[in-house]
């Protein structure tokens, strides 16, 4: 049980939104974005991805930033919808470990099904995100006097 001092502060137009809310976004949608560390520093990149079996799964070059993905690493993914005219919009973030997807039988199912990327080029490297925590925000556009 969680006390009031550990309970996150409510503001008026801002809700956290439910792991149940965050996967059903994760599935509606198939672009996000991946965040990790590189030899260069920090990189965040696009990705077209599939929510499948709760995990996020995108395909990459072997010989892009992505492809250090295949070796199991920290990584964030993040989908958000925004609407900057009425100052509205969610996001949700997925923290957890990428890896290759080495499995036959996942990759075999991933290529009949999985994402399709937008990027031209061979991208046959399918990674896989398992989460290990999902969260989610929502702000609505404050009431207008």
């Amino acid at each position: 049980m969680t006390s009031p001092q550990e309970q996150k502060p409510s503001t008026g137009n801002l809700a956290e939104l439910s792991e149940t809310d965050c996967r059903d976004l994760l599935a509606q949608h198939t672009v996000g974005r991946v965040g990790f560390v590189a030899a260069e520093g920090p990189q965040i990149l696009p990705v077209t991805y599939q929510y499948r079996t709760g995990s996020v799964i995108f395909r990459t070059s072997r010989y892009g930033p992505l492809a250090g993905l295949a070796r199991r690493t920290p990584v964030a993914f993040e989908i958000d919808g925004i609407d900057e005219q009425d100052k509205s919009g969610w996001s949700v973030l997925v923290l957890g470990f990428a890896e290759a997807i080495a499995h036959d039988h996942l990759l075999t199912s991933a290529w009949e099904t999985g994402p399709v990327p937008w990027a031209d080029g061979v991208r046959n490297l399918f990674i896989e995100i398992k989460p290990r925590k999902i969260s989610g925000r929502s702000v609505r556009s404050a009431a207008r006097h």
